[in-house]
């Protein structure tokens, strides 16, 4: 169902995390579907458990998915695709801020370099 690039910088629980996502947008998986077990989904995929936990604790944590002790993870009914896209869209601001950080690029370069790239989309 999911394939993983291990050779990717990305984390795997992200890129479970992004694939999750990915496959709701496309309509592949639907709200209060059924997500596969913690364990069943780790063996399937060749990772460790906590792995894909700690990915659906993160879908959670964004309302995308939700759990039923006992029971399971499931597709959030409230979801929607704008908020997918939106979580998808900070997520990748936010690393290229932490990346641009790491570089050394300060606060106020990457906000005016924020504010000018919202400026263009104004200007016709």
């Amino acid at each position: 169902m999911f394939k993983l690039d291990l050779q990717s910088r990305l984390p795997i629980y992200e890129q479970l995390k992004n694939k999750i996502c990915e496959h709701v947008m496309l309509g592949l998986l639907k709200p209060d579907d059924q997500l596969p077990s913690v364990r069943a989904f780790a063996r399937d995929l060749g990772v460790n458990p906590n792995t894909v936990q700690k990915a659906y604790q993160e879908l959670e944590r964004e309302k995308i998915i939700y759990s039923v002790v006992g029971r399971g993870s499931y597709i959030s009914p409230e979801i929607g695709i704008n908020n997918l896209l939106q979580n998808q869209h900070i997520d990748k601001i936010v690393s290229a801020v932490r990346r641009a950080k790491q570089v050394g690029i300060t606060e106020e370069c990457v906000l005016a370099a924020v504010r000018e790239a919202y400026r263009e989309e104004k200007t016709p």
